[in-house]
């Protein structure tokens, strides 16, 4: 690919010390992310359990599970496609991945039970408090076989295989956990069929309501079962279920929500490379996307993809982590894809996926780097509670709820660099207020993070090979 003048290594390095800063929980004694301190450390105290630890998903301090788990098997995914290539990095991705994973397995242990938030987002957003200072109600939410959620079950069980996977070789008994967890989820989720917003839905809705409901999870948790297990019941299920499930339906939306075209690429591989012909459909629903996402319409002015109005990096990210992993399927199988008249070839899909790549890096209309500490601008102004108020070590007195909001309402950078968050980004003209109210394009998720490691991962690689 040539030289470039993006250093993908450094991105990397940051875009994995992102999730330091997310963290909660008791923080261990490398914590890199300094200004951080433990926090939420009597979380599912009121459910007599233990919900210590985890990611919050964005700016706020709810830690909600469905966007955990999705970011938990994109980290995986990332790990598992292009690990080879992280060097020096590929410990702190995996231990980004165990600091999910160890909350996750927490949240499954009860039998017929599975915790999937701790926090009262209406409760949570009407403050502007520290992580270390929250004070408002840490309710645990759960489901069960009377109040289903296939939908954030199935991600979880893919979440717990995906990662299964990472930790095979390295600490095969903490594979093991993972995959019996897995596979319990799993049938639970498949069992007790359900969108988790009718039994949840004034905690989860709008914040992560299930938008594309629930049969996109199911394939999408059984394809790495199936790839985490090799286990004939689970490519029993695709065969049968894939239609119903919606695996050819034409989204071209890959992110938090939505998994179809995740499963589609991933299930694509077990054609492409190891000769599974009863699964030759997802590589022409792979090579579906791929043209859906040629057409010029679909970015801005200054090149960027633009899919959704809200946080459209998130989908920017997985879309250019999904076609470099496409590409890397159609290589080793030397095959290419036909969009109509026009072939597409696996090189192709790796200069669009790099494009966005470096768009997000600074190869933009205004010249910023949309990665918090990433270059010589970037966001100043993120809307990220942690980040915006003074920490604990500058202010060690609680700071509460309503006094807070002074620093989201103030004009001044934000006093804690949160090093290595991915912004929502710019809009569809390719500007960006960076205005610490206007969340939609100001506000970093783990989920515009978490796919973003394999890319950069690949491209470091690349680009010095």
């Amino acid at each position: 690919m040539g030289e470039c003048k993006w250093d993908y290594r450094e991105a990397l390095s940051k875009a994995i010390l992102f999730f330091e800063g997310q963290r909660s929980g008791k923080l261990p004694a490398n914590q890199r992310i300094e200004w951080r301190r433990d926090s939420g450390l009597s979380d599912g105290a009121s459910a007599h359990v233990d919900l210590t630890g985890g990611y919050h998903d964005a700016g706020d301090n709810v830690k909600f599970g469905f966007p955990m788990a999705f970011t938990t098997t994109m980290l995986s995914w990332s790990v598992l496609e292009f690990g080879g290539f992280m060097g020096s990095d590929l410990s702190n991705a995996k231990t980004a991945i165990r600091w999910a994973t160890d909350y996750l397995l927490k949240a499954t242990s009860h039998p017929g039970t599975i915790y999937v938030q701790v926090g009262d987002p209406n409760n949570d957003h009407k403050c502007w408090e520290r992580p270390e200072d929250m004070d408002t109600a840490r309710t645990a939410y759960k489901i069960d076989s009377q109040n289903p959620g296939s939908d954030v079950a199935a991600e979880t069980a893919a979440a717990l295989a995906a990662a299964s996977l990472v930790f095979r070789k390295t600490d095969p008994s903490y594979s093991k956990r993972l995959i019996h967890a897995s596979m319990m989820v799993f049938d639970f989720s498949d069992k007790h069929r359900g969108s988790y917003i009718n039994a949840l839905k004034s905690a989860v809705c709008p914040f992560y309501c299930s938008y594309s409901g629930y049969q996109d999870e199911l394939l999408w948790g059984a394809a790495w079962l199936h790839k985490a297990t090799k286990n004939a019941e689970y490519l029993n299920y695709i065969q049968a279920n894939g239609q119903s499930l919606g695996a050819d339906e034409s989204d071209n939306i890959f992110g938090w929500f939505n998994k179809n075209v995740g499963t589609r690429v991933l299930l694509s591989k077990e054609f492409l490379v190891d000769k599974v012909q009863s699964l030759q459909e997802f590589k022409s629903l792979a090579d579906k996307y791929v043209c859906a996402i040629l057409p010029r319409s679909k970015y801005t002015p200054g090149g960027l993809l633009y899919l959704l109005p809200e946080v459209n990096l998130q989908y920017v990210t997985s879309a250019s982590f999904l076609l470099l992993t496409y590409a890397k399927y159609l290589s080793s199988s030397k095959q290419l894809v036909s969009c109509g008249e026009v072939t597409v070839t696996p090189h192709k899909i790796r200069a669009i996926a790099r494009s966005q790549v470096d768009y997000i890096l600074g190869s933009n209309p205004l010249e910023m780097s949309y990665m918090v500490g990433y270059g010589s601008k970037y966001p100043q102004r993120i809307h990220h509670r942690g980040s915006s108020l003074p920490s604990v070590a500058q202010h060690p007195q609680a700071i509460g709820c309503i006094p807070g909001f002074q620093f989201l309402n103030s004009n001044a950078s934000n006093p804690n660099l949160l090093v290595g968050a991915v912004v929502g980004g710019p809009d569809a003209n390719d500007h960006f207020p960076d205005d610490r109210h206007d969340y939609q394009h100001s506000e970093p998720t783990t989920y515009i993070n978490a796919p973003l490691l394999g890319s950069l991962a690949y491209l470091a690689h690349s680009t010095h090979s």
